[in-house]
């Protein structure tokens, strides 16, 4: 095993084989040859005694041995390079930092993030994921991802930037077509631009221990998604207040049951750095705590 922790290399090669599905892909972000991952991944076997891929001409595929290999690995490689950048954060940031932001959110600090963060780190290289999707932060190669909403248990570190008011609106069109609801029996009866959540039905949950299953034609999986459908008299939508609040002051949409409280959700950074949380990490936490809580007080 000595051996294997010398060759930090092949355990690179054998991560990024994982990370992004093939060996070709690996050698491309790499920048060398198929070939000389393959070899990487072969020493690594070699040392371990065992398989970490099941070859074929048209797929590949971890063993169980190897997913066992990748989940510890993985993360040591990444608190590895963290500690590196913390010993030379006194020469500004550098390298690059892959982050992962949902859509209402990205809309919102885009133009700050490249104006101001990017604009201020010019040896930092940028890659912005925008999706609701809950991306795999170690197999997809994350630094850190930002997600609203409570976080399943898991390895990831969370830290907590904000907590964000969520509330229910809908256009005034679909509000004069059905009868304004009083109580969460009434809202059950009109339609909503759903959230869609595969495998799991659709609830909304207040305060006081209501839910409602909402019905409706829209299923959305993207907080933009669902208020252009609200905007369009298609439903009443469950949306971060931040989100909507322009829309609200300019009456394209209206709050509906606003006396019955919703659930603030937090608003979180995730990210698998334990130790060593590299110095990128924790200044774009900060730069996107610091604008969202802005928005928030507006």
């Amino acid at each position: 095993m000595t051996n294997l922790l010398t060759e930090t290399a092949n355990l690179l090669a054998f991560v990024r084989v994982v990370e992004t599905g093939s060996f070709s892909a690996a050698a491309r972000q790499m920048a060398t040859t198929p070939s000389a991952i393959s070899k990487s991944v072969a020493r690594v076997e070699k040392v371990l005694g065992v398989r970490l891929f099941l070859r074929s001409t048209r797929a590949l595929a971890l063993t169980s041995d190897g997913q066992l290999f990748f989940e510890r690995v993985a993360p040591l490689l990444k608190e590895l390079q963290a500690a590196g950048e913390v010993v030379g954060e006194q020469n500004g940031l550098a390298g690059r930092l892959k982050i992962s932001l949902p859509s209402e959110i990205a809309r919102i600090l885009m133009n700050r993030l490249l104006k101001d963060f990017a604009a201020s780190h010019p040896q930092l290289n940028i890659v912005v994921g925008v999706t609701d999707r809950f991306v795999d932060v170690i197999r997809e190669d994350y630094d850190v991802v930002f997600r609203v909403g409570h976080i399943a248990e898991s390895e990831l570190i969370a830290r907590k930037l904000s907590e964000m008011e969520m509330v229910l609106v809908a256009a005034p069109s679909l509000l004069e077509r059905h009868a304004e609801p009083v109580t969460t029996a009434d809202l059950e009866r009109l339609p909503f631009a759903k959230y869609h959540v595969p495998g799991r039905p659709y609830e909304v949950v207040f305060s006081n221990g209501d839910r409602i299953a909402p019905r409706g034609q829209i299923e959305c999986d993207s907080g933009f998604a669902l208020q252009a459908a609200a905007l369009q008299g298609l439903g009443v939508a469950h949306l971060m207040n931040v989100v909507v609040e322009e829309d609200i002051k300019a009456g394209r949409l209206v709050r509906v049951l606003p006396q019955i409280k919703l659930p603030v959700l937090p608003f979180n950074a995730l990210h698998g750095f334990r130790r060593s949380v590299p110095p990128r990490v924790r200044k774009i936490c900060d730069f996107v705590a610091s604008e969202v809580n802005k928005n928030s007080q507006h």
